[in-house]
């Protein structure tokens, strides 16, 4: 089967990579991502270090988390940051509301922020007195996109249930509204909607017990591509080929299960390239750039089987 895009409008931290012999002019950018073990952050790493090597006029840092829930990790990451004395931080929150506190101190301290990926929450930032950009897709419209897949697919009244990423993240929320979006849209049935916390093994046993609980799911909509594979892999010890199931992220890992059919469809929100595109905007920003405002939106795509 061939894959279609369709486009939409635009603790212990890791210390993954540090360029050692960085000459003392070169500013130095600390990278905070969510957890290495997602394959979407693996290959955001993956971008950021080439890019580095590409652009040649700065040091990467680069930190990710043990797991989706591993928090503590990224605080400890800023501070360290602050300690070292980097220039700028580039962040994707794993909460959007804890990570408002400690970005606040990187501030303060001269250093530049740019927060992407997931957007620190708008109460905690007005709270702790801080303005700041978010570079980011549009979680809830993509997440509307894979949901109106499943709709247009399953027909009126089919039964559908949500596994949801970390309560405590922007994205999770909105995704989770963008799918209960096209549930309306396409007058769909919505049995359950649970968090596994972004991770795949975790999936595999929550949407068990879902599918225990109502044999007659006929769709699943996962937050991202980990959980979907975790769906994915529930659905393949139940003997079950009759669910349809759409994700979020478009890792390499879910391709050949569009292109075969265990899967619908997933989003792709170029994450390869999202945290090389935020590091470009923090150095404009160290050159005597304009400070970001507002949200700097990036690209989307429906990934689907033709």
């Amino acid at each position: 089967m061939k894959l279609m895009k369709f486009a939409a409008a635009a603790a212990t931290s890791i210390l993954l990579s540090t360029s050692m012999a960085a000459a003392e002019d070169k500013p130095v950018v600390g990278l905070i991502m969510k957890s290495l073990a997602n394959e979407f952050f693996q290959n955001m790493l993956a971008g950021a270090e080439a890019h580095e090597a590409e652009r040649g006029d700065y040091e990467l840092r680069a930190v990710g988390m043990q797991n989706e829930t591993d928090f503590e990790s990224q605080i400890n990451a800023v501070e360290n940051f602050i300690t070292q004395g980097v220039d700028a931080i580039v962040v994707a929150p794993a909460d959007s509301k804890a990570m408002v506190r400690p970005l606040k101190r990187a501030m303060e301290a001269g250093i530049v922020v740019v927060n992407f990926d997931v957007a620190l929450d708008e109460g905690a930032k007005e709270q702790q007195g801080v303005e700041l950009a978010f570079v980011g897709p549009d979680n809830r419209g993509g997440a509307k996109m894979a949901g109106d897949a499943l709709g247009a697919a399953l027909g009126e009244g089919a039964k559908v249930v949500i596994i949801e990423g970390n309560p405590g993240a922007d994205n999770a929320t909105q995704r989770r509204l963008g799918f209960e979006d096209a549930v309306a849209e396409h007058k769909l049935n919505l049995l359950d909607s649970r968090t596994a916390h972004w991770e795949t093994e975790e999936a595999n046993q929550v949407f068990s017990t879902m599918l225990t609980a109502n044999p007659d799911i006929q769709g699943v909509m996962a937050a991202n591509d980990s959980m979907a594979i975790g769906v994915v892999k529930a659905l393949e010890s139940a003997g079950r080929d009759d669910i349809k199931v759409v994700g979020f992220d478009a890792i390499p890992a879910v391709m050949p299960m569009i292109e075969d059919g265990r899967m619908l469809a997933s989003v792709d929100q170029f994450g390869q390239q999202m945290a090389a595109n935020s590091i470009d905007l923090a150095l404009e920003v160290l050159a005597g750039g304009p400070q970001l405002e507002g949200w700097v939106k990036t690209p989307i795509e429906l990934v689907a089987g033709e």
